[in-house]
């Protein structure tokens, strides 16, 4: 495991936005950005090393422009990972209440094994979140 907190930048690809905007709102906390141009075999297998051995924070944004599945399922795996933290982040805007109640079971899920989960339309919660709980300063800030 990483001997400092490192974010991987899970969910929503398409042609979002988010994860540029979280990351200028993060205090000096490392992450991995998995959004590459041109998708290939060696892009996933970085990913994979980034998620599995680097990234010790799970953060995932699910939004309306979500085309797939298996960002769902990747949150799932990781609630369930030792020694991995893991936020969820539901962008509400754009889902009909059908999914809007799906969500919300996902993200009681979560927070029932000891993620952390929320339906918000505001991003900066989660830059709150991350910069607070993991920064550096956060993280020694009980020293004398």
């Amino acid at each position: 495991m990483p001997n400092c907190n490192k974010i991987f930048l899970g969910g929503t690809c398409a042609d979002t936005t988010w994860r540029n905007e979280l990351i200028n709102m993060l205090n000096n906390i490392p992450f991995f950005n998995p959004i590459v141009e041109d998708w290939t075999p060696a892009c996933q297998a970085i990913e994979s090393q980034e998620k599995e051995f680097e990234c010790n924070i799970h953060f995932y944004c699910i939004t309306k422009e979500m085309q797939g599945v298996f960002s769902i399922a990747e949150v799932v795996d990781s609630v369930y990972t030792k020694f991995k933290r893991t936020i969820l982040h539901v962008m509400p805007d754009g889902f009909d209440n059908v999914q809007l109640k799906s969500l919300e079971a996902i993200v009681d899920l979560v927070n029932s094994r000891g993620g952390i989960a929320y339906i918000d339309t505001d991003l900066s919660r989660s830059a709150n979140v991350l910069n607070y709980s993991f920064s550096h300063h956060a993280m020694h800030r009980s020293e004398p």
